[in-house]
C-alpha cells in the first residue's frame, strides 16, 4: 500500500536502546504526532522505590506523518529506521493504535510483548502466576489471551485466560 501524500498515516519506527521517551519528546517539538505506549512499573533503587512510565515495545515508537515529513523523523536524534517491509514502510492502520490506546489506558495490570509464536499441539511451560511450572499441551488460541490447554495428568481441558508472555514453548 502506498501511501497518499494528502493523509496522514500512523508509521513505526525504531529507535536507539533506551531512547524512546527522548524521540517522543524531540519529534513532538517538529509538530510531528508521536505515540509512544507507555505503563508504569515500580522500579528499584538502593534508596527508594518509584513508579516509572516505561516503555511497552522496547525499541519502537509510532508516528502520524504525511509523507514529505518521514525525512524529518528519519534526522531525529537516536531515529534508527521505520519499520519496512519488502522495500516499503508499512502503514499501521488508525484502528490498530486507537485500540492499543484503548487498552493501555484501560488496564491495571502489567502488560508485556511476547515474540513467541505458539500453534495447536506444541508444549507449553506456564512462567508465572499460580500454575507456575505446569506442563500442558496447547489444544487452541482464542485470541491474545485466552488458551485451551489439555493436561494429561488431570486427563481433561482447561480452558483459560492467560496471556501469552506467561507461556514458553518446550519440548
Amino acid at each position: 500500500m502506498y501511501p497518499s501524500p494528502e493523509i496522514k498515516n500512523w508509521f513505526a519506527i525504531r529507535v536507539k536502546s533506551r531512547a524512546e521517551k527522548k524521540v517522543s519528546e524531540q519529534l513532538k517539538e517538529k509538530a510531528i504526532e508521536c505515540y509512544l505506549p507507555l505503563q508504569k512499573q515500580l522500579r528499584f533503587w538502593r534508596d527508594r522505590k518509584k513508579l516509572v512510565d516505561m516503555p511497552v515495545i522496547h525499541g519502537y515508537a509510532f508516528v502520524k506523518i504525511f509523507p514529505h515529513e518521514r525525512l524529518s523523523v528519519l534526522q531525529t536524534r537516536h531515529v534508527v529506521n521505520l519499520v519496512r517491509f519488502e522495500g516499503k514502510d508499512v502503514i499501521i492502520p488508525n484502528p490498530q493504535i486507537e485500540a492499543m490506546k484503548c487498552m493501555l489506558g484501560q488496564t491495571d495490570y502489567p502488560v508485556e510483548v511476547s515474540y513467541e509464536e505458539l500453534s495447536p499441539g506444541q508444549w507449553v511451560k506456564i512462567r508465572s502466576g499460580i500454575m507456575k511450572g505446569l506442563r500442558a499441551e496447547l489444544i487452541s488460541v482464542h485470541g491474545k489471551n485466552r488458551i485451551t490447554l489439555r493436561i494429561n495428568e488431570l486427563n481433561f481441558n482447561l480452558m483459560i485466560d492467560l496471556p501469552a508472555y506467561q507461556l514458553e514453548a518446550c519440548s
